[in-house]
């Protein structure tokens, strides 16, 4: 019994002396009232089951954070005293379709000669300063799709004119780009996807956030708001689940707009680290979109660089999914394409590549230039 009780002792010790990551907070003591406090919290009828809800989280980034060998870290954020269902209604919303062989055959053909060429690390905010403009936060609407296609057609216009990227409106996306086979959902905050968003650019452009800021609702088109100062003459869409074609992409394209597996419990304490999963995993139920804006590797782990649209979560705004490298990826099912993968009608399961869904989906506008003098009105 000694013995025993020595080893439980001996394994206790080395969770308490698991190192903190970069970043890092200690929570070992970190109450409800401190969380309150620390993010404005409101008491209200549910206060007692909004604490409940924090227990319950806090226990799994306790538990997940003892762990000395983890890569990433859970933390406290605006989401810790959500359930988990309730933080997939509330910030999700996409519902993306794999659309078939769209897009350019000449910009498609060179993103197949391979990876001799790719830098070991890219990350377009420091490559190209100016390239990619601060996190955004979507709020409670399902516009993510929105936020993912705005973004990287900030990102190609600073790429085209050498100007830093003007703030572009993820709000006219959602009000105004029409989504009428309902791919994705119903269309504005009830989800969409990019392809839509790059096809009604194509002949609509997009104006400045400061012309029509987001409300974060559906709301109705007010063309008197879109003062256009870019567009787009098309996209590429990229073959799903395919490594080479997507490091590929984002090393010489620019950023991407791809989608993700993001429901888990995982995407909700998310910290910083390489997220590898594990005992909060983000599943293979495709339901976000986000911004790829490069990889990198982080001592023996590779990763991809994404910049999501929840405001300052994670690392400032990012995440870091780790990255496993040609025919190195896992792959699961999404069985409910319907919630994820699918226009209107369409159940069949489809397979997702890449930890977290993140080869599934993705694409980029081409042709995209200014309307007038773009230098003149970033903001």
């Amino acid at each position: 019994m000694a013995s025993r009780t020595f080893k439980i002792l001996v394994a206790s010790a080395a969770v308490a002396a698991a190192e903190l990551l970069p970043g890092e907070r200690d929570l070992a003591a970190y109450t409800y009232e401190q969380y309150v406090a620390e993010f404005g919290k409101q008491a209200n009828a549910d206060h007692t089951a909004s604490n409940q809800i924090f227990e319950a989280n806090m226990k799994l980034i306790r538990q997940h954070n003892s762990d000395a060998s983890k890569s990433w870290f859970a933390t406290v954020n605006e989401f810790t005293d959500w359930t988990n269902e309730e933080f997939r209604s509330r910030r999700l919303g996409h519902k993306p379709h794999a659309f078939a062989s769209l897009g350019l055959e000449a910009e498609y053909a060179s993103l197949q000669a391979g990876l001799a060429d790719i830098p070991e690390r890219k990350d377009w905010r420091t490559d190209v300063p100016g390239s990619v403009t601060p996190p955004k936060n979507q709020g409670g609407c399902g516009s993510c799709w929105a936020f993912s296609a705005t973004e990287t057609l900030e990102s190609h216009l600073a790429l085209a004119t050498g100007n830093a990227a003007p703030v572009l409106s993820p709000q006219q996306i959602v009000s105004c780009a029409p989504n009428p086979q309902q791919c994705g959902g119903s269309g504005g905050c009830a989800g969409s996807i990019q392809e839509l968003a790059f096809n009604y650019t194509e002949s609509a452009g997009i104006t400045l956030e400061k012309d029509y800021p987001y409300q974060g609702v559906t709301g109705k088109c007010d063309t008197s708001r879109i003062k256009p100062v870019a567009k787009n003459s098309g996209f590429v869409q990229l073959p799903a689940n395919n490594y080479t074609s997507l490091i590929t992409a984002v090393a010489t394209k620019g950023p991407i707009a791809i989608s993700v597996a993001a429901g888990g419990i995982g995407w909700q304490l998310y910290g910083g680290g390489v997220y590898s999963g594990g005992l909060l995993g983000c599943g293979w139920d495709e339901d976000h979109a986000v911004q790829l804006v490069g990889y990198g590797v982080d001592g023996s782990k590779m990763y991809w660089l994404v910049r999501n649209s929840w405001g300052n979560w994670g690392e400032k705004g990012y995440i870091r999914i780790r990255r496993f490298g040609e025919g190195k990826e896992p792959c699961g099912i999404d069985k409910t394409p319907s919630d994820g993968d699918a226009c209107k009608g369409d159940t069949k399961p489809r397979q997702l590549c890449g930890l977290c869904g993140i080869l599934s989906g993705s694409s980029y506008p081409t042709g995209v230039q200014a309307v007038g003098d773009v230098s003149a009105v970033v903001v």
